[in-house]
């Protein structure tokens, strides 16, 4: 018999025994192109939107309906990025700690204390923090932040395949697919293109 499908819910945030409890997720750290982006979210208990789930369980849609009822709903929420030129310079974990930083510093009012989807902690945090491993299918705070920061990186990408067409961001927002590994070999490498990466180091190399 399969195993239960885990849902998420509210009980680490509880755990806590604080009011302010921040989620935070990034979405992004594979694709070969684009910003790595993160959300913080605190949920208000009262008024947490039915459906959340982590972003990668649901549909287009779905994530969009939802993203807009946690930005209605939410004590606070935050959306944050780091650039391509930072996660070349400072390599994508880091880079992805940035965005997770910069999106926990945003939120007003501050949180007392932040769930981080994952099993390492960015460093440089000013509040208490623990890790949760698969925390976007546990913790109902982190699945709203999967969802944020899965719905503003796509538009992002729809936005940047406008002025970089041939590509396919607009459907696999940077990540590499066959068309997107096809589209670099016969377009070549954009700015928006992550150099450190293998495939698209490959192509730079052989350009040279």
């Amino acid at each position: 018999m399969a195993p239960a499908r885990i849902t998420p819910d509210f009980s680490l945030e509880t755990a806590t025994g604080l009011r302010l409890v921040a989620g935070v997720d990034e979405v992004g750290r594979g694709p070969l192109a684009g910003p790595v982006s993160a959300a913080a979210v605190i949920l208000d208990p009262g008024r947490i939107p039915p459906g959340i789930d982590d972003s990668k369980r649901l549909t287009e849609a779905a994530r969009t309906r939802l993203a807009a009822a946690i930005r209605d709903t939410a004590v606070a929420w935050a959306i944050a990025h780091a650039s391509v030129e930072e996660i070349d310079t400072l390599n994508i974990l880091q880079a992805s700690h940035l965005a997770m930083r910069r999106a926990l510093d945003a939120l007003t009012p501050a949180a007392e204390h932040a769930l981080i989807d994952g099993n390492r902690l960015p460093k440089g945090l000013t509040i208490p923090a623990q890790t949760v491993v698969k925390g976007d299918a546990r913790s109902l705070s982190i699945a709203a932040a999967s969802i944020l920061a899965k719905v503003e990186r796509d538009a992002i990408m729809r936005e940047l395949s406008l002025a970089n067409p041939g590509y396919g961001w607009e459907k696999n927002a940077g990540y590499p697919s066959a068309g997107h590994r096809a589209a670099l070999r016969d377009l070549g490498v954009t700015p928006h293109h992550r150099r450190t990466f293998a495939p698209v180091r490959k192509i730079l190399c052989e350009e040279h």
